[in-house]
């Protein structure tokens, strides 16, 4: 086991990928001289060359386009996205194109692409380098949506991603870059779990929690400290954005009989809607409450300072986690 960040265990998965596959090519601005702007890709075409990993203009709907060709010829092109927001010039291509070839060919085209996003707050970023556009791509028939919220994860799913012959938004939380973790690199994906399955994180009676990506962490400190007071909460790291996986949820939630569901996105039309939707209408009668919502606010993220009032918190949460229980929280503000 070797102890990585965040950031260097996408590396590893990177580099693993690289050498095992010499279809395996990297895409994005500044990711090869420089390592990318996080240095995710740090070292990777010293070691590969300017072939295998490529610096690209500042075009992020050329970079897709790119990779589209690639894909017909048989190549398994990564392409990162600089920072989230900057993934809309590219959206058409992600949505016309990638989503729609191998439907469109009836099978005959596969598009093994992965498209990298640094998503989320917590960096103190200006305009357009924090946001949670993940819902965009959730909505589209045909694409694979993942994040990851963990070291060991990042660095197996990178090349699950990767040897899928979907194309796969792979979605990494910017403010846990530094997070470290044991990765165990000898890990065989065989046998790692499946990218497309959500995994209990914190096992509990009390209160089903979802989470995804950055709020993992969140929501597993919630747990502990809601454990102080005698509440216990059940933490599920959904991993797959989509397809999602029902079948974990609605276990749980048929164990504790409540649901409290939190991300970073706006809560007008985000995941946390779908979730609580059809946890509803699968386990309608196990509900001992109406699930809750707890999100960043319908407002483009704040920046600087103001961006810590946006993301859900510690507080935040636990007072969620009240409110699906019936005690005392912001919004009653009585005992239930």
């Amino acid at each position: 086991m070797s102890t990585l960040t965040f950031a260097r265990a996408i590396n590893a998965g990177l580099r693993k990928s690289l050498e095992s596959d010499p279809k395996v090519v990297l895409m994005g601005e500044d990711i090869g001289t420089l390592g990318g702007v996080f240095r995710v890709t740090d070292g990777l075409q010293k070691d590969f060359g300017t072939h295998r990993v490529v610096d690209t203009p500042l075009a992020e709907s050329g970079i897709i386009g790119t990779a589209v060709g690639l894909a017909y010829r048989g190549y398994r092109p990564v392409c990162e996205i600089q920072f989230d927001g900057f993934i809309y010039p590219a959206f058409d291509q992600i949505v016309s194109q990638v989503a729609k070839m191998h439907y469109r060919t009836q099978g005959r085209v596969k598009m093994p692409i992965t498209i990298r996003v640094p998503f989320g707050g917590g960096i103190g970023s200006p305009e357009h380098h924090s946001e949670s556009p993940e819902a965009y791509f959730t909505h589209t028939s045909g694409l694979r949506v993942i994040s990851v919220s963990n070291p060991q994860d990042a660095y197996t799913m990178i090349q699950q991603a990767i040897a899928s012959d979907d194309p796969v938004l792979y979605f990494e939380p910017k403010r846990r870059y530094h997070d470290k973790g044991e990765v165990d690199e000898t890990a065989e994906l065989a046998t790692a779990l499946s990218m497309e399955k959500a995994r209990v994180v914190n096992t509990g009676s009390d209160a089903t929690l979802v989470a995804y990506g950055p709020l993992v962490k969140t929501a597993r400190d919630a747990a502990l400290a809601a454990a102080d007071e005698g509440i216990s909460v059940e933490v599920i790291d959904l991993r797959s954005l989509a397809p999602i996986d029902f079948p974990t949820v609605e276990a749980s939630v048929r164990k504790t009989g409540r649901l409290v569901i939190t991300h970073e996105a706006a809560q007008s039309g985000g995941l946390g809607a779908e979730i609580a939707a059809s946890i509803t209408e699968r386990c309608f009668n196990y509900l001992e409450a109406a699930p809750v919502r707890i999100t960043g606010f319908d407002v483009p993220y704040p920046y600087s300072k103001l961006e810590m009032h946006h993301l859900p918190d510690l507080d935040r949460i636990l007072d969620g986690v009240d409110r699906a229980l019936g005690r005392r929280n912001s919004l009653s503000g009585l005992e239930g």
